[in-house]
Order: structure tokens, then sequence, then C-alpha cells
């Protein structure tokens, strides 16, 4: 072989070498941060791991969330209308936090079956506003039609 080949076929073998490694270490680090979505029917059926870091989301269940008193540990049932998995909490609840509303836990399913959640965010509606927006834009409004009705003409 010729030695120009030679020192060229060296020089890819390492780049392919360096790729593969790169791309098993990246791969290694994403699978210990990855958070899997199981919705309560999945959960009920047995299909999310017991015991490994999940998200399970639905909407809570009106007259299931309990509060123990003197400490900050919530029991509440999330649902998807088709089945409802208990779901334990210690913690500050997000303002937003309601019966009937859309919420996302994330946790570990402990081997009962009770979904142990270590943070839980409530969602919101798709005709949600920031506060300070919804001001800006009541002012607006508001210069708006009078600065209309001095001039004697319509904003449309």
């Amino acid at each position: 072989m010729h030695p120009l080949r030679k020192k060229r076929l060296t020089i890819v073998l390492f780049l392919v070498a360096g790729i593969a490694i790169a791309v098993g270490l990246t791969t290694y680090a994403l699978r210990q941060n990855i958070n899997l979505f199981y919705d309560p029917t999945q959960i009920a059926a047995g299909e999310a791991p017991v015991d490994v870091r999940i998200r399970a989301g639905g909407m809570v269940e009106a007259g299931s969330v309990v509060r123990e008193p003197n400490s900050l540990k919530v029991i509440f049932r999330v649902t998807d209308f088709n089945e409802s998995v208990p779901v334990e909490y210690e913690g500050i609840l997000p303002d937003l936090f309601a019966e009937g509303q859309g919420v996302v836990a994330m946790g570990r399913l402990n081997d009962s079956g009770r979904f142990v959640a270590d943070q839980v965010l409530a969602k919101h509606d798709e005709n949600y506003m920031p506060p300070e927006v919804a001001d800006s834009l009541k002012k607006d409004v508001a210069g708006q039609s009078s600065s209309a009705e001095t001039t004697g003409s319509a904003t449309y």
C-alpha cells in the first residue's frame, strides 16, 4: 500500500472512531436525563416503568384533592377520563393547580401503583395572558378609543 493512502486511511479510521465515541457518550448522557410521558390509561395498564423518572399528565379529578394537615403533602388523582392514577406530592403546588385543570407531574411510579411526584406543573388554557400584557392591551384600547372620540374618526 502506498504510504499516502495508508496515512489517509489511518486518519479516516481515527475520525470514524472519534465520531462513534462522541455519539456513544451523547446517547449515554441523554439516556439518564430522558423523561417519557405516560397518560393515566398507559400507567393503569402497566405500560409505565416502575421506579424510573417519568412524566404523567391529565386532568385533576374533581373531588380527589386531599391535603394533609400540618404538612405540604397533597394526594390527588389524575385522569384522562378513561382511567385515573393516584398522585402523591409534597411541596407547594402551582397557583393554577385546581380540580378539573390540566397538570403534568414528574416523578416515579412506586410498586403499589401510586405516582410519587417531585414536581407538578399546572397547565393553563390557550386563552391565558400574563397580567402585564393584559393591562398593556387595556391601556392601548382605552387610549385608541379616547383618541377616536376626540378626533371623530372610527378605528377598525
